[in-house]
């Protein structure tokens, strides 16, 4: 082979290598659901909230709830339930749901920027600190009060800077908030 020709074939993409980190990303993918499957005893969680995150293992935000999806996150194991939305918003009562289901529960309704202030955001870390460690289900109607929370508790409260703040707000559901948050942050505490 001539150097020419060596150069060539060295920028041709290699189509096997191609098929091969295709099929290792996907094995990936599955071994991920798996780790997840097996650290929620076999319920795959995922697929029963919209919308779901995880972005630790013993970190869990999602949505509104239901008596089904208590019944779930008790299955999976989860340890507490931390309910953000205000009881206006519940379609049943979902205290004695999870109790009933051996969870422990707590609720701290934000209605929406207005109920972002500090003092709610230390009666918010506090409930994590007194549940540390504990496997724990955040969640408000779509996980975007719960990512405020965070983003707020990480900016005021752990002295995180404001991009890191925002991305951990983000892995936890911030969305429509995010600017309210931002301008928020901007402000020293």
């Amino acid at each position: 082979m001539t150097l020419h020709e060596n150069a060539i074939s060295a920028a041709e993409p290699n189509s096997s290598a191609v098929i091969d980190q295709s099929a290792a990303n996907e094995q990936c993918d599955a071994n991920e659901q798996n780790a997840a499957s097996a650290i929620d005893n076999g319920i795959n969680l995922e697929s029963i909230f919209e919308p779901y995150f995880r972005p630790e293992a013993n970190t869990i935000v999602c949505g509104a709830l239901d008596e089904a999806k208590v019944a779930a996150l008790a299955a999976a194991g989860v340890e507490l339930v931390i309910n953000l939305q205000p009881d206006d918003e519940l379609s049943f009562d979902e205290r004695a749901a999870v109790e009933g289901a051996g969870m422990a529960y707590e609720q701290l309704p934000i209605r929406g920027a207005n109920d972002l202030k500090q003092l709610k955001i230390l009666a918010f870390d506090n409930i994590l600190r007194q549940h540390h460690g504990k496997k724990t289900v955040m969640h408000c109607g779509s996980g975007n009060r719960a990512g405020a929370a965070i983003a707020l508790r990480a900016g005021w409260l752990r002295g995180r800077k404001m991009d890191t703040a925002l991305e951990r707000g983000r892995s936890h559901g911030l969305t429509k908030l995010e600017e309210e948050v931002h301008n928020r942050l901007l402000v020293p505490r």
